[in-house]
């Protein structure tokens, strides 16, 4: 239907950014992409259509590509929590932590109330290895989400990593009550036994993690 009306309506930018969005819901990310191009072409201010482009090639993994997109967006419309937070995850896919955690802050400004976004930042420090950095912000996470197991799932791996055991075994088991039947959680609290040489422990929580599994 949409080429049809292309066919008789070539420059109108809407009905190439309908057929681009069309060509997205069936995840043929590479022709979407070619459908907004026109669409911009024709309109280069058309923030929508560099919105969805930007998502095309998250999708693809073409991160500096979806980047170089979703910046435009920021130039043609007001900021917006989404657009700061998937440029944040494009950073980070890039391993460029110091540039996400500036997107990531910039969305928690739109977005106070979302811990997901102090997780995130959480997680930038530590795939640099600056634990406390990154306990300041899950613990500003777990204030908010007090019962995300993810969030103390982190904590555990960060406290462990500083030799901190049994802070660490503390939030393990955290995790594991609450989701009893997650084996991330079980693996990570034995090994942080194990590590801290809590055999005993380590074997008897082995046996409970079985009997669950």
């Amino acid at each position: 239907m949409h080429q049809r009306i292309i066919d008789d309506h070539p420059y109108n930018e809407l009905a190439w950014f309908n057929l681009g969005a069309a060509y997205q819901g069936l995840k043929l990310y590479e022709k979407a992409i070619d459908a907004y191009q026109y669409a911009i072409t024709i309109e280069e201010k058309f923030d929508y259509a560099y919105r969805n482009i930007g998502d095309a090639y998250i999708r693809l993994r073409k991160f500096k590509e979806a980047i170089e997109a979703l910046e435009k967006v920021t130039e043609l419309a007001k900021p917006e929590d989404v657009i700061f937070e998937a440029l944040g995850y494009c950073y980070e896919k890039l391993r460029n932590y110091a540039q996400a955690r500036i997107h990531y802050r910039k969305a928690s400004h739109l977005r106070p109330d979302d811990s997901k976004l102090f997780y995130k930042i959480a997680n930038t420090y530590f795939k640099e290895e600056q634990y406390e950095s990154c306990m300041k912000q899950l613990e500003t996470a777990l204030r908010m989400h007090r019962q995300s197991a993810e969030y103390h799932l982190l904590a555990g791996e960060c406290r462990m990593l500083q030799g901190a055991y049994k802070e660490a075994v503390q939030y393990f088991s955290t995790v594991v009550r609450l989701r009893p039947r997650n084996l991330s959680g079980w693996e990570a609290l034995i090994r942080c036994l194990y590590k801290a040489d809590f055999l005993d422990e380590a074997l008897q929580q082995t046996e409970v993690a079985l009997r669950l599994s």
